[in-house]
């Protein structure tokens, strides 16, 4: 567990021997710098240089004692609030930095996923985008190995405001999930099951093309595996073959007419 945090700090923006002061810090108090490299183990200076760089950055505070200094961590609470404030300051400034990429041609980034975990990252990734997303999908597929599936992830889409346009096999979870569709800042057209019978999930966005299989009948998490392909000429390509399909979608399909043989080609005979 304390592993686990460590990298959980780390990932907010801490060094390894900065987080393993903060979690020791969490445990001493306020303590001077020896104790708190008898309590991790690190060198005395370096601990005393980390932490003076902690205080000026405000994950710690410093206490003036008779002998020294006393240093104690800020709370939890405040180093969760400067990782929000970072995180949405990234997002803020996401347009910019994709500016800075140029227009000119890059090698795709290919990313790859094993197991349930895995695909639940890809479709967090896709609630990064900036856009519309352009979705095929089965509903019934996708619900059936992930129950939660609307509260999770739809919800969430919802909320942070990303419409859909989706492609879906016409049958009774397809109907069911395109009656919802005003509320959940969608719009699916339906196709016929026999013949698109889709068995993954392929989603458009941005300058990525996100690909979720669920395996075979089995539910086992060893069978699924999502890829983010991150390049904008692949997935301008595979929008191009969407609206293509957003054509034909929904359209109903025309009556056969037989034709019949002329009166008098039957009399020949």
């Amino acid at each position: 567990m304390v592993q686990d945090i460590l990298h959980i700090l780390q990932s907010v923006g801490l060094g390894a021997k900065e987080s393993q002061l903060y979690i020791a810090g969490l445990q001493l108090g306020a303590v001077p710098a020896s104790a708190y490299a008898s309590t991790t183990g690190i060198n005395r200076i370096t601990c005393y240089n980390l932490l003076e760089d902690l205080v000026q950055r405000g994950y710690f505070t410093a206490v003036p004692r008779s002998r020294g200094r006393s240093y104690t961590p800020v709370s939890p609470e405040y180093v969760a609030l400067e990782a929000r404030k970072n995180a949405e300051a990234l997002e803020r400034a996401l347009p910019e930095l994709r500016s800075m990429q140029g227009s000119t041609y890059r090698k795709p980034t290919v990313r790859y996923f094993e197991g349930w975990e895995g695909v639940r990252h890809v479709y967090d990734d896709t609630l990064t985008a900036q856009g519309e997303i352009r979705n095929f999908a089965n509903s019934a597929v996708l619900r059936r190995f992930w129950p939660n599936y609307d509260d999770e992830y739809v919800n969430e889409r919802v909320k942070r405001g990303i419409r859909l346009r989706g492609i879906a096999p016409d049958d009774e979870t397809g109907r069911r999930v395109h009656g919802e569709d005003r509320e959940k800042l969608r719009e699916i057209r339906l196709v016929p099951a026999a013949a698109f019978d889709f068995r993954n999930e392929i989603n458009i966005y941005d300058h990525k093309v996100a690909i979720c299989s669920f395996g075979a009948a089995s539910r086992s998490a060893q069978d699924m595996f999502g890829v983010i392909i991150e390049s904008k000429e692949v997935a301008e390509t595979q929008r191009q073959i969407f609206e293509m399909a957003w054509q034909y979608a929904g359209k109903p399909a025309k009556p056969r007419i037989e034709k019949k043989e002329p009166a008098y080609r039957r009399y020949l005979a």
